[in-house]
């Protein structure tokens, strides 16, 4: 049976107040149009999982979806410090645990694995147990030093963003690979989202690009574009003009405000966000044409 469906389905079904969210890809395929339709639909309480941020979870914590962030690294890449989720964090509105990149990742892969922890190597980051009692030491068992151990990260829902895939969840990505295919593991439920719908047989055609196999997967949704301001590799480019923006943008209230207003609620979904950002902005970021019609978009 097919498992595709529109997003704002999947998000409604399986992402629920107080859930546990981890928002997987490391530099491209961030998947922001899922994080869009859960601002959206006015999900609470949610704990936002995720190594390095972005400016995903600053845009989720400044619509009041979140109440704890876990993270490694938390920045707008290449600018500055996520403004809304650090500001949150030091006035005490967020609940908070920090990782190493290693360690969020060990925490995913325990999560995978169907283990309560996994050992790493000791770190440089000595400071992080002391502020995150997560983070242990417990001697090597064969008499060697100590070891850190991290507990295991199981997820409520992962969203995934992913290149193309089949109506029944088997994934195909590449690139820079990040977590998605621990998160995916790790986690009860599953949204993939991805650029192109494809046959099952060009998914057989390149399995070892098929990081995430379709039965672990509990909802596909066919979203071009969902990544902006990320990128997807061989679809379209960062929009690094974007980032820049939400420096500025994040430094007021009332600009956040008139952000989400006009970006997100004022959307209803990634196609008219896309068409929104108009064809200046899809040509700076080069996209490909995915329609033999020719679409007229209008200004940025």
């Amino acid at each position: 049976m097919s498992k595709l469906v529109p997003l704002f389905e999947a998000i409604s079904n399986y992402v629920n107040d107080g859930d546990s969210i981890y928002a997987a890809g490391f530099t491209h395929l961030i998947p922001f149009a899922a994080g869009h339709e859960i601002i959206r639909q006015g999900k609470k309480d949610l704990t936002l999982a995720r190594a390095t941020p972005d400016l995903i979870y600053d845009q989720m914590v400044a619509a009041g979806c979140a109440c704890k962030v876990i993270f490694s690294y938390m920045g707008n890449p290449g600018v500055g410090s996520l403004r809304i989720v650090r500001s949150a964090i030091e006035q005490g509105k967020l609940k908070w645990e920090e990782y190493s990149h290693f360690g969020m990742i060990t925490r995913l892969q325990a999560g995978a694995s169907g283990l309560p922890f996994l050992p790493m190597n000791q770190t440089g980051a000595a400071d992080l147990e002391k502020a995150n009692p997560n983070i242990k030491r417990i001697p090597d068992p064969y008499g060697g030093k100590d070891v850190i151990v991290v507990p295991a990260l199981h997820p409520d829902v992962a969203i995934v963003h992913v290149q193309r895939a089949d109506e029944n969840g088997n994934a195909h990505l590449w690139g820079i690979i990040g977590e998605q295919k621990e998160a995916a593991f790790a986690a009860k439920k599953i949204i993939l989202t991805v650029e192109e719908i494809v046959d099952e047989s060009i998914i057989r055609s390149d399995p070892n690009r098929t990081m995430i196999p379709g039965i672990v997967v509990s909802a596909v949704c066919h979203v071009p574009y969902a990544c902006h301001p990320s990128y997807a590799q061989g679809y379209y480019d960062r929009d690094n003009e974007f980032y820049l923006a939400w420096d500025k943008i994040s430094e007021s209230a009332d600009s956040v405000k008139q952000y989400l207003n006009e970006w997100i609620y004022g959307v209803k979904d990634r196609d008219e966000y896309w068409e929104k950002l108009g064809t200046e902005t899809h040509k700076r970021l080069e996209v490909k044409a995915r329609y033999s019609e020719k679409i007229n978009y209008g200004n940025y």
